[in-house]
């Protein structure tokens, strides 16, 4: 018989009992996961390097996590005896583990107190149960254990005991791991080549803007130097102006009536309904002193704490946003497409950036930043139509990204599910 993916099945099932289990070829068998692995509770050694628990890159030395990614993680030099001992071929529970299963260490050294150190048993093949204790099934399982375990909270050998596990033959456990190495990493392969094409039309999208903003639609347009540096030639009948007298600040504190925004990189200055509704979280409401926050019209923009990195905000409702932000106010007639893509656009953030040495993430630009980087003003018949261009084109340009992240979805889901079907015995790979 064969499966949905093509794969022959074994040649008789029995039933686990085990709700996540499910049926399993007749020659496996349930066992208790405490009887495969124990907790190793052995303290640091003196000198053994620190490990990282990642889900990314499984449990790595910090030095390494570090160089990956490029920042600093918190590292323990005294009360050294408080981690626990992990030796090469451990699994690790870390207080991510509710979310991405449990980690495999291919290295020998220490991790925190709160991580639970799964020394593997001799009917353990290690190679097959890094996929088992990753796959979707067994962290939904996991998950059971407690309704009082939450992202950020640490899991216990207990909560890894409540969950049955099942004996497979170490031949055929090497077998199915071996197997699914060679699949996945040609899903793998795949995914990257799709996640690398993102990236070009990415950088194709940006061109397009910043060549129609800063060009015009027009490539036969006699060009003239702006006099400012991170402007540069600008078609000749373009204004060059100082940004405030372009747009000025919205000072009036919030109405009655007015909904509360948020103020967010990637949707812009949008109900904080909608914003919950896109990302799928609840964010804190202001419930007192509502009066204090500042009112923001349609099409305003927007200096957040995050404008340092990614640029102004444009407001795509009336509403009242916190007191710290800025509000932009046009003092004529604009095109709000037009600026809402100057504004976001990596020329213009990095001359806000050079406004100040001492701004960093998460302190406040203020109206002063915002007034130090002079504007080129196209005429606002112009403005329309560079704007309504940039539209046509990068729709274009998003189809394709749609397309791309759609394909890494079904890749990666069909990945997911060849892992569940071969770790539980599904399909017969050997």
């Amino acid at each position: 018989m064969m499966d949905r993916f093509g794969f022959e099945q074994y040649e008789s099932y029995a039933e686990s009992n085990v709700r996540w289990i499910g049926k399993l070829p007749s020659h496996w068998k349930v066992e208790r996961s405490k009887w495969l692995f124990s907790d190793r509770k052995e303290r640091a050694r003196r000198g053994e390097p620190q490990l990282a628990a990642t889900q990314k890159y499984g449990v790595i030395p910090q030095s390494q996590f570090m160089e990956i990614e490029g920042r600093r993680v918190t590292q323990v030099f005294l009360d050294f005896d408080i981690l626990k001992h992990v030796e090469s071929g451990d699994f690790v529970m870390s207080m991510r583990s509710f979310q991405g299963g449990i980690e495999y260490s291919e290295h020998t050294g220490c991790v925190s107190s709160a991580y639970v150190a799964l020394r593997p048993g001799p009917r353990v093949e290690p190679a097959f149960f890094r996929y088992l204790l990753k796959s979707t099934r067994y962290i939904e399982a996991l998950q059971s254990t407690s309704n009082l375990v939450r992202d950020g909270q640490a899991l216990r050998f207990d909560n890894f005991s409540a969950v049955d596990l099942f004996i497979v033959p170490i031949e055929e456990q090497r077998s199915i791991a071996t197997f699914l190495d060679e699949k996945c990493a040609k899903i793998d392969v795949a995914v990257k080549i799709k996640e690398d094409q993102i990236t070009l039309l990415r950088e194709r999208r940006q061109i397009i803007i910043q060549e129609a903003v800063n060009r015009g639609l027009n490539s036969a347009t006699p060009l003239k130097d702006s006099g400012i540096d991170w402007i540069g030639q600008i078609p000749a009948h373009w204004e060059v102006r100082r940004s405030k007298f372009v747009f000025t600040q919205r000072k009036e504190l919030a109405r009655k009536d007015d909904i509360q925004l948020s103020a967010t990189q990637s949707y812009g200055v949008i109900p904080q309904e909608k914003f919950e509704e896109l990302v799928g979280r609840r964010v804190v409401k202001i419930q007192t002193n509502l009066e204090k926050r500042k009112h923001v019209e349609l099409d305003d923009f927007v200096i957040s704490m995050r404008s340092f990195q990614g640029g102004l905000e444009r407001a795509w409702a009336a509403g009242c946003i916190r007191s710290s932000y800025i509000i932009l106010r046009p003092h004529e007639e604009i095109c709000p497409t037009f600026f809402g893509y100057l504004f976001k656009s990596p020329r213009y953030i990095k001359a806000l950036q050079t406004t100040a040495s001492f701004i960093r993430d998460g302190q406040d630009l203020t109206f002063e930043n915002f007034a130090m980087v002079d504007l080129f003003l196209p005429p606002i018949n112009e403005q329309r139509e560079i704007a309504d261009e940039i539209k046509r084109k990068c729709e274009k340009v998003e189809n394709g990204i749609a397309i791309k992240e759609r394909q890494i979805a079904a890749l990666k889901e069909y990945k997911a599910s060849l892992i569940n079907a071969a770790v539980t015995g599904k399909i017969k790979v050997i």
